[in-house]
């Protein structure tokens, strides 16, 4: 054990196995991947070894390097060198020049997680996306728990909040699970790739590269979105839709087929029925003022 804590103290390579271990029992972890061959590795682990002392204090933070090791892709797809802050096992991503005051000054102000979670039941509440924004500019990741391209942005992710925070609110959405109904009504719920959008105004700007890479998505946020034709928000959509789809959803799931279509016929007359009244309420009223 002595050993052990000796060799994470003198920033010395781990394997994989250990390397999990640090993440799960540690709070805060600086981990850098590097590979042989690699001039720009041997950058960062310079400056990494000058810098560990003052990232543990002020940071508090265990730092460890891995050396070809097979976790890298999963936080960063274009591989070594990678340097990463993992804050209670969520990762933020270095970006930046390789420069120690400018790699301390984005841990240091990125202690917490800056990325929002969001979900059907919170999404139009803090985004007024249909209301004119007046919580200011919403950046989006829609992601499934079924997409590995969209695992391994996470990290990217935080990296893309953390120089955006200032300008923009940053957040994501599962967009199978508690963001369905969202993913629904902006029609990327089929998607098979991750799905970023920007939402400005009243509009959204849903960005189309296949490159996900800090740089491309915080130019794309900053100025890169005014080459996308802006698409208006759709509404929100009525109680009644909403009901019909949650119920829809369960059906596919737990009930059988024939009682889905039961419901679904229900439904659908208690639909007409509301739409019948409304028109009714309508035409009342055009008679009354004439």
């Amino acid at each position: 054990m002595f050993v052990y804590v000796f060799k994470v103290h003198c920033f010395d390579t781990i394997n994989d196995n250990d390397l999990v271990h640090v993440l799960t029992s540690q709070e805060n972890v600086i981990v850098l991947f590097i590979k042989t061959n690699c001039p720009e590795c041997m950058q960062y682990e310079k400056i990494i070894s000058n810098m560990k002392t003052e990232l543990k204090e002020v940071l508090g933070a265990t730092v460890v390097k891995a050396h070809d090791s097979n976790l890298v892709s999963i936080y960063d797809p274009a591989r070594e060198p990678a340097l990463l802050f993992f804050r209670r096992g969520i990762p933020l991503l270095y970006y930046g020049d390789i420069k120690q005051d400018e790699m301390m000054q984005f841990f240091s102000s990125n202690k917490e997680p800056v990325v929002k979670e969001l979900s059907d039941d919170t999404f139009e509440h803090l985004t007024q996306s249909s209301t004119g924004a007046t919580t200011g500019d919403w950046f989006v990741f829609f992601y499934s728990d079924k997409c590995i391209s969209c695992q391994r942005l996470y990290a990217i992710w935080e990296s893309v909040a953390a120089h955006l925070k200032r300008r923009l609110n940053v957040a994501r959405i599962n967009r199978m699970e508690a963001g369905i109904s969202t993913a629904k009504r902006f029609k990327v719920v089929e998607s098979s790739s991750p799905v970023f959008i920007l939402f400005r105004q009243g509009n959204y700007y849903q960005y189309v590269k296949r490159e996900y890479s800090a740089t491309s998505l915080i130019e794309f946020a900053e100025t890169g979105y005014v080459k996308i034709k802006p698409k208006p928000v759709p509404a929100m959509p009525d109680t009644l839709e909403q009901m019909f789809l949650i119920i829809f959803q369960h059906i596919n799931t737990r009930l059988c087929p024939a009682i889905g279509i039961v419901l679904i016929f229900v439904i659908l007359i208690l639909y007409f029925i509301k739409r019948f009244f409304i028109k009714n309420i309508q035409k009342d009223v055009r008679k009354k003022s004439k």
